[in-house]
């Protein structure tokens, strides 16, 4: 489990980015697999959100997992829903309630003010991103009451640039919505090459946000033991999911 540094300066929360490793899968979703949407066996997943739930300190009923669907909306948790909701972010000032993210390359954003102790998560693939999913929940939170000179942004573990290539139409869906998009590309002989992570920083840094912390861990790399989607399609096999959750105690 990797801590955020900046977070964990807060006695007032729990939290964590995990990577495959301390579970119970086995095959190519060993072993720490928290995604139900791969086809690893559904007990051993329980098992491994169990696990997760003791590191974290968290009752596994009180953990709000969502059906991720690349978008930009998000929902405001005052209880614990009685079906999945559909969607890529959550925000809560509720106690007990663990907000989890499931990735394999995407980027697993926190989000907390310490001020006004309201906590968001955002899954944030170029999709979300793209869309603005971050942008829409801090603008919430400001709406809420937080002010940007509080609110402490993490990004957690993604797949970095060197790995992500990508095609000319994708460059130029990104350089239409800003010309200042270009700094995020980088060509290598005939190859075009995306920094999420940089893209996503950007936008933080743009809306005013200065407390941003990058956990410098490539999910692409298999040394880093992270399930990676672009690593495992490439070998033509399903992969298992990376879960990051925070919540206030």
């Amino acid at each position: 489990m990797i801590k955020s540094k900046k977070l964990s300066k807060y006695k007032t929360i729990s939290h964590g980015f995990f990577d495959s490793k301390g579970g119970v899968s086995k095959g190519i979703y060993k072993s720490l697999n928290c995604g139900m949407g791969s086809h690893d066996k559904k007990t051993n997943i329980n098992k491994n959100l169990t696990i997760v739930s003791k590191k974290v300190s968290f009752k596994k009923k009180n953990l709000i997992l969502l059906n991720q669907i690349h978008s930009n909306k998000f929902f405001l948790i005052k209880k614990i829903p009685k079906i999945k909701l559909k969607g890529d972010g959550a925000i809560t000032s509720k106690k007990n309630i663990a907000l989890g993210i499931l990735t394999a390359d995407c980027a697993p954003v926190f989000i907390f003010d310490p001020i006004k102790k309201v906590i968001a998560v955002a899954h944030a693939g170029w999709k979300g991103a793209y869309k603005k999913i971050l942008i829409k929940i801090i603008k919430k939170l400001i709406i809420l009451g937080s002010k940007k000179e509080n609110i402490i942004t993490t990004i957690g573990p993604c797949i970095t640039q060197q790995n992500y290539e990508v095609k000319q139409d994708f460059k130029k869906k990104f350089l239409k919505q800003a010309k200042k998009n270009k700094k995020y590309f980088k060509i290598i002989g005939k190859k075009i090459y995306f920094s999420l992570r940089d893209y996503i920083k950007g936008q933080l840094k743009d809306l005013g946000i200065i407390n941003i912390e990058i956990i410098k861990k490539n999910t692409y790399n298999r040394k880093n033991n992270f399930y990676s989607s672009r690593r495992s399609k490439k070998n033509n096999h399903d992969y298992g999911r990376n879960i990051s959750v925070i919540m206030i105690k």
